[in-house]
């Protein structure tokens, strides 16, 4: 154990990263205990073969077990039936014994005074070993399944059947610029949940769903985006009459998930896009995504108390009204209807 603990300690002194040195320290730290809590009569050994590259580490028996049942659990392992089986035990990097085929079958492993985490090399003596060359772990060796081109255009519910369906649709489309464009309503999506900002040419509809905007695809399906249109809809949508219900301070509930708060900001807001009005609300619970601030430029359009209690709402989603303040203490007050 003394000459294993200085090989250790040279082996650390060989590596110069100090996240790599905290990594070993850790895995290693229980390295002269982790047997500490097994029973008297337990084995743990590492079981390797001559053919196959995987090596199963740390199995248990009992010393009670025979050598039959260390061949049975090899066979389970690595396919060798017991009588191909020319057994290795090793520790310490040598070979101490050997147990050749159909050989002390019934002896107990207790026996061979076996170290924990001895290692156990099984030798396939079988020349026409069904895992001899690499036949259970060489994926080279595995036969690809092959379709040629002709067959693949001939085949339904493909990807390239779908591009041809949505081809006799669109004429412009092309699955480069799909692929873009999902690309980009996923990046919207997730930008808007973590600043609760949406992005230029995108909008939320009424279930909070982020869409891209629907006259960024023109009708004879060209994927250009004739940003004036974009401001026109913006305006008509997101203009003052989005926004005449709203007053500043005013007690509001914002959708979706019902929050409550006060209205803090009620104006455009250029660098949030997609043009029109916003509302900033400062929430009662955390569970916005700002502060007052717009991430982007980092401008403040309204001072929330924390970096959650703040969002920036369409007016769509925004209702005024006598919404105050919840009490989680009123659900917790005494009912007749519960005992």
């Amino acid at each position: 154990q003394l000459c294993g603990f200085r090989k250790q300690q040279n082996k650390m002194a060989s590596i110069k990263n100090e996240d790599l040195l905290a990594l070993q320290s850790y895995v290693t730290a229980a390295d002269t205990t982790q047997y500490n809590a097994l029973a008297a009569d337990t084995l743990v050994l590492d079981l390797t073969h001559s053919n196959l590259v995987q090596r199963h580490a740390e199995i248990r028996f009992d010393k009670h077990d025979t050598v039959d049942e260390l061949r049975r659990r090899i066979h389970q392992k690595t396919g060798t039936p017991p009588q191909s089986q020319h057994l290795q035990l090793n520790s310490g990097g040598a070979v101490y014994h050997e147990i050749l085929p159909n050989c002390e079958s019934e002896r107990m492993l207790g026996y061979y005074n076996l170290p924990l985490g001895a290692n156990v090399h099984c030798i396939d003596v079988d020349p026409h070993s069904s895992s001899a060359n690499g036949a259970y772990e060489d994926t080279s060796l595995v036969e690809k399944f092959v379709l040629s081109d002709e067959e693949y255009n001939k085949r339904k519910g493909t990807l390239r059947d779908w591009g041809r369906q949505q081809k006799e649709i669109d004429p412009d489309f092309s699955l480069k610029r799909h692929a873009r464009e999902h690309r980009e309503l996923v990046e919207a999506r997730r930008y808007y949940k973590e600043s609760g900002v949406v992005k230029d040419g995108f909008e939320m509809e009424s279930d909070g769903n982020i869409v891209r905007c629907s006259d960024t695809h023109h009708s004879n399906g060209s994927a250009k985006i004739e940003s004036n249109n974009i401001k026109s809809s913006a305006e008509l949508e997101y203009g003052t009459d989005s926004i005449q219900h709203l007053s500043l301070h005013s007690r509001c509930q914002v959708q979706p998930g019902a929050r409550r708060g006060q209205i803090a900001f009620i104006g455009s807001i250029d660098e949030l896009g997609g043009g029109g009005h916003w509302v900033g609300v400062i929430l009662d619970e955390p569970m916005g995504k700002t502060d007052g601030t717009v991430q982007s430029s980092g401008v403040r359009y309204f001072e929330a108390p924390g970096p959650n209690r703040g969002g920036f709402f369409r007016g769509k989603n925004v209702q005024a009204g006598d919404f105050p303040e919840i009490d989680i203490m009123d659900e917790l007050e005494d009912s007749e209807d519960e005992l």
